[in-house]
């Protein structure tokens, strides 16, 4: 053997483990945490001992979300999610939000091991290399996570409340494509497969709006998360965004890895979210009541009975949305509207698509709506009342006068799907949009009522409202849509 070979070789050894194999140094310790091991177990212990008993959960847990922020803040919050983990796992997959550089895809620790002040948790490298083989979705980007804290302020409490012999997957993410995200979980749970593996997203809510309108945003995602949909979950993120409250940036920061997590979990049988707790950093003695970050902690169970994927309206809740509709027709007499805020209730800040009808003795005076949920319940039954009464061009504006007269009628619209022909609607059952080279109308189902016959319905919905031809239903290049409403009306004057 040459000298230069054996001078290779000797570096190739000493070196090549090391290099394969680099444990990630704890970033955060002494910031975030406790950076003593002493100080750090005494402290998760008295988060744990001081979290609520663990909820009796309607099923098996197969994910967890947990806020990441400094313990003095969230830990609390995450206390009372991992008071619920007992079961025995060969591998922890940490969903994180990737704070410190622009990740495509999800970014990997791939190899080695993460230390921290309680011990050293080794990487699943098996599970990742086979993961790395989809190099659209999955990078090996160690820098991504040499400064983050997101999954490290997990491992102390993982460490502390499960059995030992686990390893660890940590992934990152900050894509704004809900569709990457989903691709993301579904590709992890896929490999995962055959493994006992607990899911774990790890993110905070909202950010720096006041802390009560934090209270009102989070509540209202934590509602939508409920259905374990991640397209109503990103949905709901966007209309609350798009309220532009008071110091709102972000609805969730770690949104990328919550909708990677509920995909994977979904893989593994989950059908809905509960959730354990909930805070802000204005409930805490040190946090300012006028810049708060939320925390939740939340479970992704299998439960086998899956949650309405519709909006189901209580008697008071349905009264107050009437009400609303009727104080914005009452404003609009007087060129005003109202000031829409956020409702206490999460359930009307949830998005929905909704159409106000008004009539007068019988008679439609107007009915406007939308057919995607685009706002909140609360602002689109206000936006459409006040649509309905003075911008549906078919009639004259309401005046003052025919308050006492109207009545209303508020239909809360399901997603529109595609059908294959006419054959396909059913009468008194369906609302139905009919679309043709750039013209289209929509009936809700309570027109069955004057047009109980479908030749009947769909002629009249091709020439009064879609301005088409009245066979326009038969004609292959018509596409037809159809949806179900919840509807409810004020009680009718005897």
């Amino acid at each position: 053997m040459t000298r230069l070979a054996a001078t290779s070789l000797l570096l190739a050894l000493l070196c090549g483990p090391r290099l394969a194999a680099q444990d990630r140094a704890p970033a955060r310790a002494g910031q975030f945490y406790p950076a003593n091991m002493k100080e750090l177990g005494q402290a998760i212990a008295g988060y744990l001992a001081r979290a609520p008993e663990p909820a009796k959960l309607p099923g098996p847990l197969v994910a967890l979300i947990v806020p990441h922020a400094g313990y003095e803040f969230s830990a609390p919050v995450a206390a009372a999610g991992y008071r619920h983990l007992a079961a025995t796992y060969d591998t922890v997959v940490i969903f994180a939000a990737a704070h410190t550089m622009p990740v495509a895809g999800s970014a990997l620790y791939a190899r080695g091991a993460f230390s921290t002040p309680l011990g050293r948790v080794p990487i699943d490298e098996t599970l990742a290399a086979r993961l790395l083989k989809d190099q659209a979705l999955f990078q090996d980007e160690p820098r991504a996570h040499l400064q983050e804290h997101s999954v490290e302020v997990q491992l102390p409490f993982l460490i502390q409340s499960l059995k030992p012999g686990w390893k660890l997957l940590p992934l990152v993410l900050n894509t704004e494509n809900p569709q990457v995200a989903l691709r993301v979980g579904q590709a992890v749970a896929s490999a995962a497969k055959g493994r006992k593996v607990l899911f774990l997203a790890s993110s905070d809510l909202s950010h720096y709006p006041p802390s009560d309108v934090a209270a009102r945003v989070d509540r209202a995602t934590l509602k939508a998360l409920e259905r374990l949909d991640p397209e109503y979950f990103w949905l709901a993120n966007r209309v609350m965004l798009a309220r532009r409250e008071p110091g709102l940036e972000t609805a969730w920061c770690g949104e990328a890895a919550v909708i990677a997590a509920m995909a994977a979990a979904k893989e593994f049988g989950a059908d809905r979210a509960v959730l354990l707790r909930y805070a802000n950093s204005g409930d805490s003695p040190r946090g300012e009541a006028g810049r708060a970050v939320g925390y939740a902690a939340a479970a992704m169970v299998r439960s086998g009975q899956p949650p309405a994927s519709a909006i189901l309206l209580d008697t008071r809740q349905k009264q107050a949305l009437l009400k609303l509709a009727r104080d914005t027709v009452a404003l609009g007499t007087k060129s005003e509207r109202p000031q829409t805020a956020l409702d206490d209730d999460p359930v009307l800040n949830l998005p929905a698509a909704v159409f106000v009808t008004l009539t007068k003795g019988g008679q439609l005076r107007g009915c406007i709506g939308t057919t995607e949920a685009r706002a909140t319940l609360r602002d689109a039954v206000a936006s459409s009342a006040y649509s309905a009464g003075f911008e549906d061009h078919r009639f004259a504006p309401v005046a003052r006068e025919e308050l006492s007269r109207l009545h209303i009628e508020i239909s809360m619209l399901s997603a529109a799907r595609p059908v294959a022909g006419p054959q396909a609607v059913i009468p008194k059952t369906h609302g139905v949009i009919l679309s043709q080279g750039g013209q289209a109308g929509l009936f809700l189902p309570q027109v069955w009522e004057q047009l109980p016959d479908k030749a009947d319905f769909l002629s009249e919905l091709c020439s009064q409202k879609a301005g088409l031809p009245r066979d326009c239903w038969k004609d292959p290049k018509t596409r037809i849509s159809v949806f179900t409403v919840n509807a409810f009306e004020e009680k009718k004057n005897p």
